[in-house]
């Protein structure tokens, strides 16, 4: 506890006042709270996640359930927002049904429930992703940095040649591969227990492995960079001179010193895992149909967007609120745990 001196006026004897010390951690989070565009980032991925996760219960409807004499219904206020959409009733073509709130796709679907369940999608691409990234490029640049020498130029040179490896393009061969040709593999084989495993999981199997595969190799490069400055350390010295084993010096010494950079860096780049599945999904080898995705909804309503703007605008609004909140939040934990920020407002 450290203390700070102040002086009477009247007496001009000295008084000690109590200041409470404050770590690093707690000093970051200090002005991650004061950073307000951060907050409200960290507020909509709340809401998200909440939203996501008690789907069944918020959605009105199934997100499969299908009417088709409500098809392309649409409710009287999304008809005074684009003017184009003129109702039946006046002239135009538009069926208005006010049963759906945000109105209801070309089967009849509710657009309102498949942009809830829809969230569910991009959540898990962004939160699981980023954990499969950490954990190889982590795995990898702590050794690589920690060892040096031949094991290091040899990992480094594999991370140049993976760099060279377009995500889109590996995805795509997993898909037809696996998925897209899942009729001609034979029943027992290594491919087919893929090709059914990405079933069940309703074709998020393939995305994640080809975001992880191609993904890594940031982390791994910011875990060596942070690796090679840590290991100089006296301390890291100390605990090689008493004889401490390797996994100790790694996991419990260089590793907490070096995680909080990687988190930032790792949380700033959820949104652009969250666009990979959102354009696989537009272009069709994204999730299986009918689960939804922002993405596939986005490209089923742009082929009828100049009728019904609103099938293509509100999923694509979802999708920009979220990617923006996760750009909000890590520029804000950057911000927040930038040491030559301590101290400061």
């Amino acid at each position: 506890m450290s203390e700070k001196v102040s002086v009477s006026p009247s007496n001009q004897i000295p008084q000690f006042e109590k200041v409470r010390p404050t770590s690093l951690t707690a000093d970051a989070f200090h002005r991650l709270r004061k950073n307000k565009a951060a907050m409200l980032g960290a507020v909509i991925i709340v809401m998200n996640i909440l939203v996501a996760t008690f789907a069944p219960w918020i959605a009105p409807k199934k997100y499969d359930t299908v009417s088709f004499k409500d098809i392309n219904g649409t409710p009287t206020w999304v008809t005074r927002i684009f003017s184009n959409m003129k109702p039946i009733e006046h002239g135009g073509y538009v069926k208005i049904r006010e049963g759906y709130l945000l109105g209801a796709d070309n089967l009849g679907r509710d657009l309102l429930s498949r942009i809830i369940y829809g969230a569910r999608i991009s959540l898990t691409v962004g939160l699981i992703t980023p954990f499969i990234n950490l954990t190889l490029g982590l795995l990898i640049g702590l050794i690589a940095g920690y060892r040096g020498g031949w094991l290091d130029n040899v990992t480094m040179r594999f991370v140049d040649i993976m760099y060279a490896f377009p995500t889109y393009l590996l995805i795509i061969l997993l898909m037809a591969v696996f998925r897209l040709g899942a009729s001609k593999l034979e029943p027992g084989s290594l491919g087919y227990f893929f090709s059914q495993l990405d079933a069940s999981m309703g074709g998020l199997l393939f995305i994640f492995i080809g975001i992880g595969l191609t993904s890594w190799m940031n982390e791994a490069r910011l875990a060596r960079g942070q690796v090679l400055s840590v290991r100089e350390n006296d301390y890291i010295t100390a605990a090689i001179a008493i004889g401490a084993p390797t996994s100790r010096i790694i996991f419990r010494h260089i590793l907490p010193n070096i995680i909080g950079p990687l988190i930032i860096a790792e949380t700033l780049a959820i949104p652009s895992y969250i666009a990979y599945e959102a354009f696989l999904s537009f272009i069709g080898l994204g999730v299986n149909p009918p689960t939804p995705s922002w993405g596939g909804m986005i490209a089923d309503g742009v082929v009828r967007i100049q009728a019904y703007p609103n099938h293509a605008i509100f999923p694509a609004l979802a999708l920009f609120i979220l990617m923006f909140a996760f750009n909000f939040l890590g520029d804000g934990l950057r911000d927040a745990f930038d040491p030559t920020l301590r101290g400061r407002d």
